[in-house]
């Protein structure tokens, strides 16, 4: 009977999660599958042309100009990204948690930018930072009449050839950096001001005993202990700006010579508006093989750690 009941329990929980199961194979794999098929094919016109390509279009996008602008700038805006939103996530953590006065109204205000979508954050700062509007007009306004236009700059700073690019920091991406950093820092601060009040006192009370430091309690104590927090925060970060598309679109778009252009807003250009169905797929793919790179080990790692 226990064993009857056992399986009709478990065959009832498996109609309950049939319906979840069989959406995400079609709209998830089955769409991805068909993403990959079409990537190798020669579909680069409004009329299918499903016949095989082998690898030409990525060939050409590793070869495209664009493509690499993309590329090295997907690279500097996830490692200023995560920096950015690392650093100033712990650093408003550390703040909350000095018990500080009226702490409900800075949690607030901290996590309200969240609520936001990119879209909202991106037309934002595309007006505060613009070059005849926002806080322009207040550094105008002080007297300093010369401030240079960053954020519509074309200069790559300390770069060299590579390729068929400057391989460099595009001075316009960091503003882009800082409108996702300011968005996006109300998660780690949560996920950080959650650790920190998970630590016990009695282990920082027992570091000043043995005569360290505030600096070698966060050195020694603190930081290795919020180490899992720092890599949740990292891996989920970066498979966002891997993927990053909707600030980028709404902020800035591709950039004046393509400098804060992203593969996201590359491949809804190439496949929506020029029709070249066969390279957006492979932009696709690339993409995903990015993401995968990241999230595929983390999700290894903690089967391990359950296990």
């Amino acid at each position: 009977m226990q064993n009857k009941k056992f399986l009709s329990d478990r065959w009832l929980a498996i109609l309950f999660i049939l319906p979840s199961i069989i959406v995400i194979a079609v709209f998830v794999y089955v769409f991805i599958s068909w993403t990959g098929y079409v990537s190798f094919s020669n579909w680069n016109t409004l009329t299918p042309d499903l016949s095989f390509a082998g690898l030409q279009n990525y060939m050409f996008l590793f070869n495209d100009y664009r493509f690499q602008s993309g590329m090295r700038n997907t690279l500097f805006f996830t490692i200023f990204f995560i920096f950015g939103v690392l650093f100033m996530g712990f650093i408003l953590a550390t703040f909350i948690d000095s018990n500080i006065k009226q702490e409900w109204f800075f949690r607030n205000v901290f996590l309200f930018p969240m609520a936001l979508s990119f879209v909202v954050t991106g037309v934002v700062w595309q007006w505060l930072l613009n070059p005849s509007t926002g806080v322009n007009l207040l550094f105008g306004m002080l007297g300093f009449e010369n401030v240079p236009n960053w954020y519509t700059s074309t200069h790559i700073a300390f770069s060299f050839p590579l390729g068929s690019i400057e391989f460099g920091i595009p001075v316009a991406m960091l503003a882009v950096v800082i409108a996702a950093v300011w968005q996006m820092t109300g998660f780690s601060l949560a996920m950080y001001l959650a650790g920190l009040r998970g630590i016990p006192d009695e282990v920082k009370e027992a570091a000043r005993m043995d005569g360290a430091s505030e600096f070698q309690i966060y050195r020694k104590v603190i930081f290795p202990m919020l180490m899992p927090i720092t890599i949740s925060v990292v891996i989920i970060m970066g498979h966002m700006s891997l993927k990053i598309f909707d600030l980028i679109y709404a902020m800035t778009g591709s950039g004046a010579n393509f400098v804060t252009d992203v593969p996201g807003v590359y491949m809804f250009e190439t496949t929506f508006r020029a029709n070249f169905f066969a390279n957006g797929a492979a932009i696709a793919m690339i993409m995903l093989a990015l993401v995968a790179v990241i999230m595929v080990p983390y999700l290894i790692s903690a089967r391990k750690g359950e296990s």
